[in-house]
């Protein structure tokens, strides 16, 4: 299904379309792309490369979901053909840990899962401190001294992003040579104060990028 920028106090055309991979996604995570004027195709968990693409997104979105991410080979794949395109690359939650394996990065189980609002979360890129909302009892195993080439090499250097005050575990990713970041924690989720909405902002700000890198490209 489709979610229409205009539904949700847009006006004016839309800026890009992102292609959503619905794991478990929340209602509020496409409204908050609308919200910036992006369309979004809801796409089912198991679709494949070729289906995303058919929508022609600017941008592919990994949601959260339960389940263990070690079991997710269909989506560590897609996500890796993607990665391989250089198409904009977002994920939360269940996504960020898709993404973690498709680097060549493990994933383990929590001895105590993080559940509940208020978990402080060090954004390493800006030095601030977010207070998030998380529910998730598996994490991504990757250094946290950055940044590092990924496991997987053609995926170049990769750095984690963000890391939980509370036990030093991985909260988010980012390639440096790619345009694909994730985070554990839930950006949409407005249980307190927003200050993880500008990872929207983030991602629609790699779309605009690779669409004037595309249009110039074109120009030349």
């Amino acid at each position: 299904y489709w979610v229409e920028p205009a539904a949700h106090g847009w006006s004016g055309e839309p800026r890009f379309t992102v292609a959503a991979l619905d794991l478990g996604i929340k209602g509020m995570t496409p409204q908050r792309f609308a919200e910036r004027g992006v369309r979004v195709r809801v796409m089912p968990a198991e679709s494949t490369l070729e289906q995303l693409l058919s929508v022609n997104p600017d941008g592919v979105f990994l949601s959260n979901g339960p389940g263990d991410p070690a079991t997710a080979d269909v989506q560590v794949e897609l996500t890796r053909e993607v990665l391989d395109r250089k198409i904009p690359f977002f994920g939360i939650c269940f996504g960020n840990q898709i993404l973690g394996r498709a680097l060549g990065y493990g994933t383990y189980k929590l001895p105590f899962g993080h559940r509940g609002i208020n978990q402080p979360v060090l954004d390493r890129t800006t030095g601030k401190v977010e207070i998030t909302a998380q529910n998730h009892g598996f994490a991504v195993d990757a250094p946290l001294d950055g940044p590092t080439v990924a496991p997987v090499e053609r995926f170049g250097r990769v750095e984690v992003s963000h890391i939980c005050l509370n036990d030093n575990v991985v909260e988010g990713l980012r390639c440096l040579d790619l345009p694909a970041f994730s985070v554990q924690y839930h950006p949409e989720a407005a249980a307190g104060p927003h200050d993880a909405a500008y990872l929207f902002d983030r991602f629609v700000d790699a779309m605009a990028e690779r669409s004037s890198a595309t249009a110039n490209t074109q120009e030349g």
